[in-house]
Order: structure tokens, then sequence, then C-alpha cells
């Protein structure tokens, strides 16, 4: 049986040794980053948090000390993840779809809640990163979601609110569309235009073509660092356009319309972000 209808649970920038930076970049960019988080693999990260997602920065420190299977991604978008309840059943799901699965994996960070530090824990299971050629999808359960998701930090001076595209460059989206319809069995997907859409809770994945993003973005595009396939744009949902405009109005190379505002890659971590009633 398909899992049930997907729903984004979060998307990762990786930032590899270059957090600082990354986590100065994004604030100025308007978005309140909860406090530095240390993984038990070995990565850290800071998180702008939405209603019901989330945006990841995650990095580590030299060598890529506990996470070798992030070493040979570029600085990017390159993450997308999915809501679970069950990452065994995740995993039992895309096993027998003959896809390339990883096993689940527990981990947890700290978080100081209140002045008191309480362990936040997840379960994932992942797509063989080496395997699927936009790059790492996979599946999240919360084991304690009460301390991820925390009112304190879903309020952001660029008014940005939640995810609301996540768009993939492919070739050839049916083909890549393939990985969806296996998981999420084929009504999860939608052709429109030559693309494929993936509807996931608030958000939606966008399956279009690198001249597609070229003819969106521009020179706001992000540097595809030699791959044909890859994720290579957020958009957020905002209150204001217009709000989020002047926020953003000194960042270099940002492009003001009435209704979007878009921010090139070059100032985001080689990431395309759109912001949009």
């Amino acid at each position: 049986m398909p899992l049930p209808p997907p729903v984004l649970d979060h998307v990762v920038i990786d930032v590899r040794e270059r957090m600082d930076e990354a986590a100065r970049a994004f604030a100025a960019l308007g978005f309140q980053l909860t406090p530095r988080g240390q993984h038990t693999l070995g990565s850290m990260n800071h998180l702008a948090m939405f209603a019901t997602d989330y945006l990841e920065l995650l990095g580590f420190g030299a060598g890529a000390a506990g996470r070798p299977e992030l070493a040979p991604f570029p600085v990017g978008l390159n993450g997308l993840v999915f809501k679970t309840a069950d990452a065994d059943a995740a995993h039992a799901r895309a096993q027998a779809a003959g896809l390339p699965i990883l096993p689940v994996q527990s981990f947890s960070r700290p978080v100081e809640i209140d002045g008191v530090r309480r362990d936040a824990r997840f379960r994932t299971t992942r797509l063989d990163p080496m395997k699927i050629a936009m790059g790492r999808v996979y599946f999240c359960e919360h084991s304690t979601p009460e301390l991820v998701w925390r009112a304190q930090w879903q309020s952001h001076p660029n008014g940005a609110r939640a995810i609301a595209r996540v768009v993939v460059a492919t070739p050839d989206a049916r083909r890549t569309a393939g990985l969806f319809t296996a998981l999420f069995g084929a009504d999860a997907v939608a052709e429109r235009d030559g693309s494929c859409i993936i509807d996931a809770g608030a958000a939606r994945v966008e399956l279009v073509t690198p001249a597609a993003v070229e003819a969106e973005f521009g020179l706001a595009a992000a540097d595809p660092a030699g791959r044909g396939e890859y994720l290579a744009a957020l958009e957020f949902r905002v209150a204001s356009p217009g709000d989020a405009a002047e926020r953003l109005r000194a960042v270099p190379g940002v492009r003001i319309a009435p209704r979007r505002v878009v921010v090139p890659a070059a100032a985001a971590c080689n990431t395309t972000l759109a912001f949009a009633a």
C-alpha cells in the first residue's frame, strides 16, 4: 500500500563548514533562527520555524566529523524531507517499492527550553543520496515535536509564514516523479504544462526543466554545480510582499515585483528564495 499523502516536514540547505556565514546571511534576510543545535550524529544546525514546516541550515565541523554522507554535496538546497508518524513504515514502503532506502536512524540534539536542557529526538529513514539524482530525500519522525515547534521561534522579520514551493530542476519530470508515485501512489502527482506537481501539505513540490528554472529566475538562479537534477529554489508565503520588499530591498540583485520578491542564490547559500502572498 502507498504511504499517506505527502506532507512537507522541512527542507535543508547544506552549508558545509560555513555555518557562521550562513547564519549571518539568513538572519540578514529576515529569518529568526533557532539557537545552534548539535546533533548526536556530529552535524550542527539552525532552523527557521514556520507553522507546520521549517527551513534547516545544516553544516559540520572540520573534516565533516560524523557526517561523511554530507561531504560530497555542494553548498545549497539539498534536502527534501517529508513527515512520517512511523519511520519504520516509511522504510518498509520504500523497500517494497524497490527504492534504495537506508535503515532507520535515531538521533537527538539538546534544546534549552525555559532554562532547562532537554533532548529533541528524531527517527529518520533516507533514500540513498548516491542513487537519487535530486539530492537527499527522506522521512522524519519527530518524537518530541513540542521541542521543535515553539511559538517564540515562528515569527520572522521578513514576514515568512510557511514554505509554499520547492522547485526541483530535472530534465525528465515524469521520470523523476516516479519516485513520488512509488512512495505515495499515482494520485500524488499531477502533470501541468510539461511539469509535475506534488501537493505536500501546505507546500507543493514542482518538478520543472532546468530551462524553466532559468526562465523564471534568470541571474537569481542557483549554480547547479555540474548537476543535471537538483533542488533549485524555495518560495515562502508571506503576509505582505510589500513588507518583505522593504525588508529585503538592500540585498544585492534582489528582484521586486508587485506580488513577489526574489532573492538571488548568491545571497542565500546558493539557494534562490522567493517571497509571495
